[in-house]
């Protein structure tokens, strides 16, 4: 017989979600377990190795109190355990790796030091128990509601059978919703079900996700030679070309996302669109002199999306099969780097990059798990769809205002080729609320979502999948269950009743959650 534990609330998934669900719930004096399948918590900040992807409003609204706390703590982390120049150390606006796609690029291990402080108060008193390197087995339920979830240790191969009132789905690929029997849809939505403009025509496609992306990290020491192994799939990935594309996956072409057509890109700034500093998360020219020996960027490029096969909703075999392609993609592209890639001196290879495995915290120099940009979504009282998004769409209509909103973001409509279809995706958009409607799965009553598997489309998860929304919808799913177990009644009641909707946003709004934006003109095109 397994183990049993309790808890209030149950949050399986220790990705950005889990941890402000886990959060929020504990500052309301509620008990949680907290699971999550690899040894590090944080999910795309920390295992899956991608700094925050933020809007340009960032730094003075658009987010949660709680996420501005995060971005100081990182900061002051540099500050008070690096040597940074005096300069570096007074900017308010501390970029440790002055990337150009993100203000605040920071390795993942200070993600992580910074999660684990913000948690520690709630770990100490009980309040969170956080069950490390498990991964959901089976889950039991009665009509609509769930009664435990089982999880297995993928060290020990315990399992454990965790009980609670509530159940929270934070884990990157929806993996709670196929257990429960939730009702959930996955891909590509048909434009008959949706009248979105940027959907299918003909019937829809549940395996045409996005592609996935095994991130890793390198810094580069130019006059030294790190070259990896020969990959075992090099090969075929160094002549790899898709039919969408007008050159090999691994060169300094790509396909621009807003245009559908190639463009090419270079290492180091001034070789045409730099990659290099796109996600650098050190800069060394911030630190005393001799702190670094290089600068440090994590590859999370066009040349490492990996669009062969999907992970969700397929056999172990053909999961575990494109799992290593993903990887093995990676190490391709690092080594095609080292070895072969293009220079502008008409030279090859750059053989100083170094593969910097202490960083990731794995064997194989690789994040401890793939990014993943598209997750199973619940079908729920509310989805979100292009029309409330698209600044083309939304014209002089403006942002689109919901009675229910319980937090806001901000970000273009982004995909990235897609699996079977090869579709990418760049629409401007306005920034968004998060309705509560999104939030609630049609029919299960003490089951939410609280990562990518929210009441989105395809189309619009492009634009709710980043870092500061993925904060929000955990923060406020958190308060929103403690809410309903304190006041009897299940969040369903919450949305639907106005005393009781209007005293649920008043807490939120209390915890710093912001529920609407600011008078702001223009889309997001940045």
């Amino acid at each position: 017989m397994n183990r049993e534990m309790n808890a209030d609330i149950i949050i399986i998934g220790g990705g950005i979600g889990g941890c402000t669900a886990a959060l929020a719930a504990a500052k309301m004096g509620k008990k949680v377990i907290m699971t999550e399948e690899t040894d590090w918590i944080g999910g795309q900040l920390t295992s899956q190795a991608v700094p925050p992807d933020e809007h340009r409003w960032i730094e003075k609204f658009g987010a949660t109190r709680t996420y501005r706390e995060f971005r100081e703590r990182v900061r002051d982390y540099y500050r008070r355990h690096y040597p940074l120049t005096e300069e570096a150390r007074k900017n308010i606006f501390l970029n440790p790796g002055n990337a150009w796609v993100s203000r605040i690029a920071h390795e993942p291990r200070v993600s992580l030091a910074v999660l684990n402080d913000l948690l520690a108060p709630y770990i100490s008193s009980g309040k969170i128990t956080i069950m490390l390197n498990y991964k959901v087995l089976s889950a039991e339920t009665e009509q609509d509601r769930v009664k435990s979830v089982t999880v297995k240790n993928l060290q020990t191969f315990e399992q454990i059978t965790l009980t609670g009132v509530y159940f929270i789905d934070a884990t990157e690929c929806g993996d709670v919703l196929p257990l429960t029997g939730t009702e959930y849809v996955t891909g590509a939505e048909s434009i008959s079900e949706t009248d979105e403009p940027h959907a299918i025509d003909g019937v829809a496609i549940p395996q045409d996700m996005q592609s996935i992306t095994h991130c890793f990290i390198v810094d580069y020491l130019e006059d030294r030679d790190f070259t990896i192994e020969k990959p075992e799939q090099y090969d075929f990935w160094r002549e790899y070309q898709a039919d969408f594309m007008s050159d090999k996956l691994l060169s300094w072409y790509g396909v621009d996302g807003v245009t559908g057509k190639t463009k090419k890109f270079g290492m180091f700034p001034g070789e045409n669109i730099s990659l290099w500093d796109y996600r650098r998360i050190i800069d060394p020219s911030l630190f005393q002199p001799h702190t670094y020996e290089g600068e440090i960027s994590i590859i999370n490029w066009p040349q490492n999306d990996y669009w062969l096969g999907s992970i969700i909703d397929v056999n172990d075999e053909e999961k575990e099969k494109h799992l290593k392609g993903a990887k093995q993609l990676s190490l391709s592209f690092l080594y095609w780097l080292q070895t072969e890639a293009p220079r502008p001196d008409r030279g090859c290879g750059y053989r100083g990059l170094r593969l910097r495995k202490d960083l990731t915290g794995t064997e194989d120099g690789l994040a401890k798990y793939p990014y993943i940009r598209e997750s199973r979504r619940i079908k729920a009282e509310f989805t979100v769809v292009e029309q409330h998004v698209s600044a083309e769409l939304r014209g002089r209509n403006g942002i689109a205002r919901f009675e229910d909103s319980v937090g806001v973001g901000c970000y273009s409509i982004d995909l990235h080729p897609t699996i079977v279809t090869n579709t990418t995706c760049y629409v401007p958009s306005y920034p968004f609320q998060i309705p509560l409607g999104s939030l609630l799965p049609i029919r299960m009553k003490n089951l939410l979502p609280a990562c990518k598997n929210i009441g989105t489309t395809h189309i619009t998860n492009g634009c709710y999948r980043l870092h500061p929304v993925e904060w929000n919808i955990g923060e406020s799913v958190g308060y929103l269950v403690s809410y309903s177990l304190e006041k009897g009644v299940f969040p369903r009641e919450v949305r639907n009743k106005p005393v009781l909707l209007e005293d649920f946003q008043r807490l939120l709004v209390n915890e710093g959650v912001e529920l609407d934006w600011p008078r702001i003109d223009g889309a997001l095109t940045e």
